[in-house]
């Protein structure tokens, strides 16, 4: 039963045995017992989809209440071989980027990361935002790839899969010893975060932002905090986020909104309400992703709208695959991001009309790729030449 390793059967109260069976299973889970999930995303924790077998609780009748443990947040340690991940995604504006952990514990229930934790024989569920993973020798191992010959600096994204700033961050630091690099050799940053914890780092981002090496996005989903509190639990609040746009732009430090993700039915309506707020605070590029829902994310997702928004699940769904061909997920570059159909076209134009109407920019700005000093390593040679 080596498939079953990573299986943790206390994190469950039941009087049931558990039974195995053969994958695909498509029958929706039970919800795991709000006590044992308090401040959590996901409400249910499958077998990752590369288990060959996966077990759930069945009746034998005997009734024997055994006590289970909440999920705890845990961190393993990882000794990172690599850093940066190349991409040649044509719909996205860089090809590379750098996650210093993996997991998240915000818990968006809708992150499109979540299914990666299938790779390490873990659940995209509950263990992607319990089960962490620190890189903690991150910036040495990026030093050393920024010292290759053969480098050429393009901008590192920081915070594509996982949130750099999640609240571990708060103690392993890795995220600022990253910046803290990219200072010392000038090179070009961009982060993505929805924590107000990315100020901590304003003495570093002020001075990359006057050499013109560093933007920020802040991820604004929603500003209605009883469903920001439910869709994403341990991320900074809404009121907290625009504060934050508004210190870091007060700083000189260049901001964009994100809105994402979209979800039909559920927040499209505060898409012109959430840009009007960040451009008052100071942010003055805008971005949206509608709503993905690849792997494992469709049924997290659903499970989380049957227990949150009943009412809406069936109309959210709907609209969902109105703007996916009919399914619950298109990953076709071109349309993952944005959707196809006359309902994702309609979310489209409001989009761009209240960007013209307040005023958002309609370029990206642009980082300086000419400051880059590669780094000498040990026992190299300097260079004469400046």
């Amino acid at each position: 039963m080596g498939s079953l390793a990573f299986f943790d059967q206390n994190k469950y109260r039941t009087s049931m045995p558990a039974v195995v069976r053969k994958r695909p299973h498509a029958d929706p889970k039970p919800p795991i017992e709000a006590d044992l999930r308090r401040g959590r995303g996901a409400v249910t924790n499958p077998s990752g989809r590369f288990e060959r077998e996966q077990r759930e609780p069945v009746s034998d009748g005997w009734d024997i209440e055994v006590a289970r443990a909440p999920f705890e947040t845990t961190v393993t340690v990882e000794s990172a071989r690599s850093m940066i991940t190349r991409n040649l995604s044509p719909d996205i504006p860089f090809d590379r980027s750098v996650n210093p952990y993996r997991g998240c514990e915000h818990g968006c229930v809708y992150c499109f990361a979540r299914p990666m934790h299938s790779f390490l024989g873990w659940s995209a569920g509950l263990d992607f935002e319990t089960k962490l993973i620190a890189k903690a020798n991150a910036a040495e191992v990026l030093e050393r790839e920024f010292s290759a010959p053969l480098y050429e600096p393009k901008i590192i994204q920081l915070g594509t899969a996982t949130d750099p700033y999640q609240p571990i961050e708060r103690r392993w630091k890795i995220t600022r010893q990253i910046l803290e690099l990219c200072e010392r050799v000038s090179h070009p940053v961009g982060i993505v975060t929805k924590s107000a914890l990315v100020l901590r780092d304003i003495d570093i981002l002020g001075r990359l932002a006057r050499k013109n090496l560093v933007k920020v996005a802040v991820s604004v989903t929603t500003l209605d905090a009883r469903v920001a509190r439910g869709m994403e639990p341990r991320a900074t609040t809404p009121l907290k986020r625009i504060e934050a746009i508004k210190v870091l732009a007060q700083a000189g430090i260049p901001v964009t909104v994100l809105v994402a993700p979209i979800i039909p039915a559920l927040n499209d309506h505060e898409i012109e309400t959430i840009l009007e707020a960040c451009h008052a605070a100071g942010a003055r590029e805008a971005g949206y992703v509608l709503l993905r829902l690849p792997h494992e994310v469709k049924d997290l997702f659903a499970e989380w709208l049957l227990e949150h928004e009943p009412g809406r699940y069936r109309h959210v769904m709907n609209l969902v695959r109105a703007t996916r061909g009919g399914k619950d997920n298109d990953p076709a570059f071109g349309s993952r991001m944005v959707g196809e159909g006359p309902y994702a076209w309609m979310l489209a134009k409001r989009f761009e009309t209240a960007m013209r109407r307040l005023g958002y920019q309609r370029t990206r700005l642009k980082l300086d790729l000419t400051q880059f000093r590669r780094p000498v390593r040990h026992g190299e040679q300097l260079t004469l030449m400046l």
